[in-house]
């Protein structure tokens, strides 16, 4: 049986790491909550998908709203540590389940505190030269063809907006 290879034949190698654009996704979350002041000094937030799409070479579609959403983890040395999972249904109708890791964390002092207010007080935009926004994604889909997602490793660069995040995907080959 011979898998579905979207990237073609090209492959990485030890010293060589290749690495293909996949797609990329916008996601908005208006709702958030937030647990402040734990016992380990960190903060956690809970932001909810409610819309958002997504599009590259071989795959196109939406998130399913209300599907999940990223429960961040807001450490004592200003780095987010996010754990992300929700739904995105491709136009052909594919369920597929996103489970995303990863990290942001600003360049600066006040990176982090300009990103919050940002996203939570109005305040204004902070560029992606400032801050590091990557992720480590995985898939869950029925077999099929888009069951290639379950079988590359992915890395994520990401934009935080003010209403959300874009986040472009590479396949590392």
């Amino acid at each position: 049986m011979t898998k579905n290879r979207p990237f073609g034949t090209s492959v990485s190698t030890i010293t060589e790491p290749k690495l293909e654009f996949a797609f990329e996704v916008r996601l908005r979350f208006t709702r958030a909550q937030m647990i402040e002041g734990m016992p380990s000094g960190a903060n956690r937030s809970a932001v909810y998908v409610d819309s958002g799409e997504f599009s590259g070479p071989h795959l196109r579609g939406k998130a399913v709203p209300n599907s999940g959403g990223d429960y961040a983890l807001f450490r004592p040395d200003d780095t987010a540590q996010f754990d992300a999972r929700y739904m995105l249904q491709e136009d052909d109708g594919t369920l597929i389940l996103v489970n995303n890791r990863g990290y942001l964390w600003g360049y600066r002092d006040d990176t982090m505190q300009r990103l919050r207010a940002m996203a939570f007080a109005g305040g204004p935009a902070v560029s992606p030269s400032e801050y590091y926004l990557r992720a480590f994604p995985s898939f869950e889909v029925a077999a099929g063809k888009h069951d290639w997602l379950t079988r590359y490793v992915f890395i994520g660069i990401g934009e935080r907006k003010t209403d959300g995040n874009l986040i472009r995907y590479f396949a590392l080959l």
